[in-house]
């Protein structure tokens, strides 16, 4: 089981950055995906996860309505949509697979490396 996420970068605030989550080695419609995020010296949070079962998803409070988890089945690749940015999303973003369904990080037991993304002016 693999997951490479990439995408992240350097974006003024107000900007956005599309992160991709590749898996291989797995199917990834048969996994709870999520996305978290750890800024420098914090723990690692929820972002956003979207369920194997029914496709629902959830956000954290912070990125209600800037942020958009997607999946494509046919490329076995989950997206996370980022919009309006600010420079508190500042953070290394990993994407993470699940058997169960969960929102918390220590419930996931596969993870991809992380991509840096930095909201700067």
């Amino acid at each position: 089981v693999q997951l490479q996420a990439s995408g992240g970068g350097v974006v003024q605030p107000g900007g956005s950055l599309r992160l991709s989550c590749a898996a291989s080695g797995f199917t990834l419609d048969d996994y709870s995906i999520g996305w978290f995020r750890q800024a420098a010296g914090e723990e690692r949070e929820g972002v956003s996860c979207i369920s194997k079962v029914d496709g629902s998803t959830w956000y954290a409070e912070s990125v209600k309505g800037r942020f958009t988890i997607s999946r494509d089945n046919a490329k076995n690749t989950v997206y996370l949509e980022m919009n309006s940015l600010k420079p508190g999303d500042t953070a290394v973003y990993y994407c993470a697979a699940d058997l169960a369904w969960s929102v918390r990080p220590t419930e996931y037991d596969y993870w991809g490396q992380g991509t840096q993304v930095t909201v700067s002016s």
